[in-house]
């Protein structure tokens, strides 16, 4: 009897660090940010309010370059750039479920392939797309059907380990300009206008970006973007269901794939140069973080998180050395407290 009440009482006891004022203190934290959270998600249920803001955001883009100066209209081009990117790895991280650490390796062979195109055989930049879109699947193809029956950790060491070898064969070969890279290829003329200025740019890939946002939605919505979604959630279950897992991880790969190459072969043409030194293994680190902290697997929270992590820099500029510091600490505590993602995909 004297052992079940000391036993009794050991049990009541807290248990070490849960008076802890500090763990309250992100309880609490994690608390409110949760209910902050489901109130934004019955907000925008409402298709009144969601398309009022989407029409008020639209409207912004379009006006900013009115009133913003050139290095503003040059941060905000380089973060629709980046969102293009960013819901490219969405697609295989966040809908499919594959975690790829190579990413870079895809938006160098675009810029690479439209390059040596425009510079190599005076091709039309606008009729260089397709090939990258094709040397994009071919390079998924050929990284996908070998790989993508391993899971986890497996699958992020070869995709890893890809992006090097582009990068590297990228270095060493001849026709790709070696170390040096690519230089002088020509900007593209749309409608009889070279696109030669920051805010044609700036215009051109605000419109590649709402492109890639609809494209997304369609697939998540889609058949294919449901087998992702239960793929993702437990891949046995949806084997069991009838749903093919690795064609279904191939299309993500590649399609995937082509978002990134796309988004290359636009950087090649406003920068007028490629060179291997632009598609280093923190590249893929920086996309593969946007994602993670906007919510994976959630479109509008991917393209905030590719929004923080171009513009965020930016604003601490004035700090010199210290605004990365400033960056680092603010993704930790986005890690802490919101380990999901800003804007997470809600799930059932």
């Amino acid at each position: 009897m004297a052992e079940k009440e000391s036993t009794t009482k050991k049990a009541q006891q807290p248990t070490p660090g849960h008076d802890n004022p500090l763990n309250k203190i992100v309880c609490k934290l994690k608390n409110e940010s949760q209910k902050l959270t489901d109130k934004l998600y019955e907000l925008f249920d409402k298709p009144i309010i969601r398309y009022s803001v989407i029409a008020l955001i639209m409207a912004i883009a379009i006006y900013l370059p009115q009133v913003g100066n050139m290095h503003i209209q040059g941060v905000l081009t380089n973060a629709f750039l980046f969102i293009v990117i960013c819901l490219g790895l969405n697609i295989i991280v966040g809908f499919a479920g594959l975690l790829t650490l190579g990413y870079a390796a895809f938006f160098a062979i675009g810029a690479y392939t439209t390059g040596i195109l425009i510079i190599n055989f005076d091709m039309n930049f606008w009729l260089t797309l397709p090939f990258s879109a094709l040397a994009a699947i071919i390079a998924g193809l050929v990284i996908g059907v070998p790989t993508l029956r391993l899971r986890s950790d497996y699958l992020a060491i070869v995709t890893l380990g890809f992006g090097e070898i582009v990068r590297l064969t990228a270095r060493n070969l001849e026709i790709t300009g070696g170390a040096v890279g690519l230089v002088g290829i020509d900007r593209p003329v749309l409608f009889g206008i070279t696109l030669n200025q920051v805010t044609h740019f700036y215009y051109l890939f605000f419109a590649l970006a709402v492109i890639a946002i609809i494209i997304s939605y369609r697939l998540y919505n889609s058949r294919l973007g449901r087998s992702w979604q239960y793929i993702r959630e437990d891949e046995d279950a949806a084997a069991a269901m009838g749903i093919n897992v690795v064609a279904a991880r191939l299309y993500a790969f590649i399609i995937g794939s082509v978002f990134g190459a796309i988004a290359g072969s636009f950087m090649a043409v406003r920068m007028t140069a490629v060179a291997p030194e632009s598609f280093v293994f923190m590249q893929s680190v920086m996309f593969l973080m946007a994602v993670i902290i906007g919510g994976m697997g959630k479109i509008p929270g991917v393209v905030l998180g590719a929004l923080i992590v171009t513009i965020l820099p930016e604003l601490f500029r004035g700090l010199a050395e210290y605004r990365m510091l400033i960056f680092a600490v603010f993704l930790l505590f986005i890690m802490l407290y919101r380990p999901q993602g800003i804007w997470p995909d809600r799930r059932s």
